[in-house]
């Protein structure tokens, strides 16, 4: 495998989190940070002129606990909330989600392996320690969002969300892309998950590139096996743009 074109200053980054930056766990709150991710996510941040985001699935409180004390520009929950220069925006007014969070919750009381993260703007239902409940889960939510034109079911590793339609990681890195500091530079995207492909579509087409983390199918023009591998790549970065000052 060729290995991933360098950074350059002129490059604006934008970074999944879990299965990008960080290991997948069995559960949300069990993913762990690799020693000195914080540090070089810190100093790239600087190098880049703040051009580097997370893009993510998760609530902003997530990132910025896992990440703490770094606060990057953030657009999380699939891109429903934007955080930029310490300003926060709520990209999409939250959609009603009584009926799909009721339908869950009874999904899950019944069924044991199953966890239920509610976010600010849509829902998650984990199913990595059932994996043999993916379809009943899958039936389940489709049915409960089924009358909801405004809600839409986005798959991924071991989890369906439910999530405003319209909202994903594309929409969010295109937006981004129109403000300074990330305007005017090329846009490099990394990400794991089926959500992320909208992210490799949008920074391609602004004439980017992205990174798929991982086996699988996807339209990214690079591809990195491992988080630590990326971490490594991140940290050569750092070191490389470090010696030159």
């Amino acid at each position: 495998m060729p290995p991933l074109p360098p950074l350059t200053s002129s490059h604006a980054l934008f970074l999944d989190f879990d299965g990008t930056l960080a290991e997948l766990a069995p559960r949300p709150d069990a993913v762990t940070v690799a020693a000195g991710l914080i540090a070089t996510l810190s100093a790239l941040h600087t190098h880049l002129g703040g051009a580097l985001a997370i893009v993510t699935g998760r609530p902003e409180a997530d990132i910025d606990h896992f990440l703490a004390p770094l606060r990057l520009p953030l657009a999380s929950e699939h891109g429903a909330q934007y955080r930029l220069a310490h300003r926060c925006k709520t990209a999409i007014a939250p959609p009603g989600l009584a009926s799909v969070v009721r339908a869950a919750r009874e999904l899950a009381a019944q069924h044991g392996g199953l966890l239920l993260e509610h976010k600010s703007a849509g829902l998650v239902l984990h199913y990595r320690q059932a994996p043999h409940l993916e379809r009943l889960c899958h039936d389940t939510l489709a049915r409960a969002i089924q009358a909801a034109q405004d809600l839409e079911l986005q798959p991924g590793k071991c989890v369906l969300e439910v999530k405003p339609r319209g909202v994903h990681k594309g929409r969010a890195i295109t937006d981004f892309m129109a403000w300074p500091p990330f305007a005017g530079r090329m846009p490099v995207f990394a990400g794991d998950d089926l959500a992320d492909e909208a992210g490799f579509a949008a920074v391609q087409a602004l004439g980017g590139w992205g990174i798929k983390m991982g086996a699988g199918t996807s339209i990214a023009q690079h591809r990195c096996m491992t988080p630590a591998a990326l971490r490594g790549w991140l940290s050569a970065a750092r070191s490389h743009w470090e010696r030159a000052i």
